[in-house]
């Protein structure tokens, strides 16, 4: 599967590139530098966060881990992942890498899809630095509110589907 995903990937940005030299050489000369510039910044990123993460799933405590975000910790158990993942800074390589300890550490997954999705969209970082002073509060106060039982819900669909 992950080898699909990579050719696919792979397809997309050939296709890009061959359009991009289409429009222009030069466009594809900027695209290809900038690309190359953005790999090298986020690859320390990257492995700083994946060896974090390996680091805090070794010196996270199994037993606390798995009795307050393992499989049987319950309503209690999402409920600490939705405002975890809320209250978790930072992008991608902060939010996986956290999530990726905790289910090494004996979180369960319902749990750590919870905490996926509530650090995806209920990000309080990103409400006081963005949100609050760009958006009307009516329209913050309404996406919040449509946004609430998503991560709870996304916990309860991985369930149905199958004992992740």
């Amino acid at each position: 599967m992950i080898l699909l995903v990579d050719i696919l990937l792979w397809a997309i940005a050939i296709v890009l590139a061959v359009i991009a030299g289409l429009r222009s050489q030069s466009l594809l000369r900027v695209s290809v530098r900038q690309g190359v510039i953005d790999f090298f910044r986020l690859i320390p990123r990257i492995a700083l966060g994946v060896i974090g993460a390996g680091f805090i799933a070794a010196l996270l405590p199994q037993e606390v881990v798995g009795r307050w975000l393992g499989a049987d910790s319950g309503a209690t158990g999402l409920a600490i992942a939705v405002v975890g993942g809320a209250f978790t800074p930072g992008g991608p390589v902060i939010g996986f890498s956290v999530g990726a300890a905790a289910l090494k550490g004996g979180a369960g997954a319902p749990q750590v899809i919870a905490y996926i999705t509530a650090w995806a969209l209920l990000s309080v970082q990103r409400l006081f630095i963005w949100e609050l002073g760009v958006m009307p509060p009516r329209i913050i106060w309404l996406r919040i509110a449509a946004s609430l039982p998503l991560p709870f819900l996304a916990a309860a669909g991985a369930m149905l589907l199958g004992r992740p």
